[in-house]
């Protein structure tokens, strides 16, 4: 099959005629460049997505670590609150603060009865603490009562201390609140 650089004829020629022959680079300028335009940006808008995209993943990690560090110092925190909480520890703070453990609670009724023995709450003997210093010879002198006071409140040492002399029926009095020394205590 060989072709002959010829004279169209018949129904080639008259298409021929329709068709330019020659080069025509006029009509492919506008189309490259709307195709280069197009693929550079593209590129860029996927350029400008990815980098979003990592500083959205960026902040994300940032958060995420801020958060454990959160957590980490909100169960540090319920740990201290636990520790502070501890029934031996809030026995302990309250024994600095010269409190001390109550005695057997009396209840009032609706109908303004008395249930229950109320007692004075006494303080416990001080367990004693080892020192290396001596311990100061101990004096023995028996207590003597206290004379009631002109307030007309009565006189609870003595009963706290002997456990007698218990104030019964419906006419009891509050205890007074502890006398606060110059020490503190």
């Amino acid at each position: 099959m060989s072709t002959a650089k010829g004279p169209l004829k018949g129904r080639a020629a008259r298409l021929g005629r329709l068709m330019p022959s020659g080069p025509s680079s006029a009509a492919r300028t506008p189309f490259v460049l709307l195709v280069f335009v197009l693929l550079g940006g593209g590129l860029i808008a996927l350029l400008l997505l990815n980098s979003a995209l990592n500083q959205g993943s960026f902040k994300l990690r940032e958060l995420k670590d801020r958060t454990t560090e959160l957590t980490d110092e909100e169960q540090a925190l319920q740990r201290d609150v636990d520790d502070y909480a501890a029934p031996d520890a809030l026995e302990r703070r309250a024994r600095e603060l010269g409190m001390v453990p109550g005695g057997s609670p009396a209840f009032l009724g609706p109908d303004g009865k008395v249930l229950g023995e109320p007692s004075v709450a006494v303080a416990p003997k001080p367990t004693p603490t080892p020192s290396t210093k001596p311990a100061p010879p101990a004096t023995t002198a028996s207590p003597t009562p206290t004379p009631p006071s002109s307030t007309g409140t009565p006189n609870t040492a003595g009963a706290a201390a002997t456990g007698t002399d218990r104030p019964t029926g419906p006419a009891r009095t509050a205890p007074t609140a502890p006398r606060h020394t110059p020490s503190g205590r």
